[in-house]
């Protein structure tokens, strides 16, 4: 009795192999990947807290980035404390229920990101083209409305694909050759012939992915458009400056994930996805705070303010 619960206490449950390291190289990667999440999280917390306490920033070009980095946030929170915890685990054992709710968050705010980003080309496309009616068509409420279908959509659509990726009954290797529950990784476990949900995997990776990101490329197409129509240099390069960073996180975060999740099943390479995903997890959410900061003199001078204020608050 005793056995067969044991047994099935190893079925409901599956491994993170993450990676094949030995114990001081698994403590070096422990402490680098730690570091880079607190940076990540310093990051993304610190545009959250500023776009939230300058007036400054009250327009909804920030509002969109704020939101933005409150989904980055959540992002990392969903892959990267198991991640690191399976660096010190030996077991590395994750519950299938468990393991579902990873992806399905994961799927969710990443899905809502890629929404909001192509959201956040139409705001600098109604800024740049239509700069006299900007805050007539971009006012609060529409914002606000925008945000709510993007949030929506990501989460509906990640009920579906994990409730599709987890009704498939999977074979007695439970190991998933990866550093989380993505869908690739456990899609291989599945017994049954999976041709039919990797089609529903695909049309459901288009509809989050490619569609967000070719509206991103149509709206780009006008704002270049139109900056070049602009007679002053000055006012060029600020256009320029505004779109720059967005369009450059667009690029990382899309070509990541396009080129995880939109392939047949038979090109995958495990190994080689498992270090993509690393970057796409890990590296490039850290780097995002940077990007849009370094380049942005909205930015840095909110971060003045509000330094000289913290410096004049400890004076007294």
């Amino acid at each position: 009795m005793e056995m067969h619960r044991q047994n099935k206490s190893m079925e409901d449950n599956f491994v993170i192999l993450g990676f094949d390291t030995n114990g001081t190289v698994r403590f070096a990667l422990f402490a680098l990947f730690l570091l880079m999440h607190l940076i990540t999280l310093s990051g993304h917390l610190a545009i959250v807290v500023l776009t939230l306490v300058d007036p400054a920033l009250h327009i909804p070009m920030y509002f969109f980035l704020r939101n933005l980095s409150f989904i980055e946030v959540c992002y990392t929170l969903v892959i990267v404390p198991q991640m690191l915890a399976n660096f010190l685990d030996k077991s590395r054992s994750i519950s299938l229920t468990a393991c579902a709710a990873q992806m399905y968050f994961f799927i969710a705010f990443g899905g809502s990101e890629c929404f909001l980003l192509a959201l956040m080309a139409y705001d600098r496309y109604v800024a740049i083209c239509n700069p006299l009616r900007y805050t007539l068509i971009m006012n609060k409420n529409l914002c606000k409305q925008l945000l709510a279908i993007a949030c929506i959509s990501g989460f509906t659509i990640s009920l579906g694909l994990t409730a599709l990726i987890f009704s498939l009954p999977f074979c007695s290797s439970h190991n998933i050759n990866h550093f989380f529950c993505d869908i690739p990784p456990v899609l291989f476990l599945a017994c049954n012939d999976t041709h039919a949900n990797e089609v529903a995997v695909f049309l459901v990776c288009t509809m989050i992915l490619l569609i967000p990101f070719l509206l991103i490329l149509i709206s780009y197409i006008f704002i270049a458009n139109s900056i070049f129509k602009i007679k002053c240099s000055e006012g060029r390069k600020k256009a320029f400056s505004t779109c720059a960073a967005h369009l450059i996180v667009a690029i990382l975060h899309y070509g990541c994930a396009i080129f995880i999740y939109i392939r047949p099943k038979a090109s995958y390479s495990l190994n080689q996805d498992k270090l993509v995903s690393l970057i796409y997890t890990n590296v490039t959410p850290m780097m995002y705070p940077m990007i849009y900061s370094l380049r942005n003199k909205e930015v840095k001078g909110a971060f003045r303010r509000l330094w000289e204020r913290k410096c004049i608050l400890m004076g007294k």
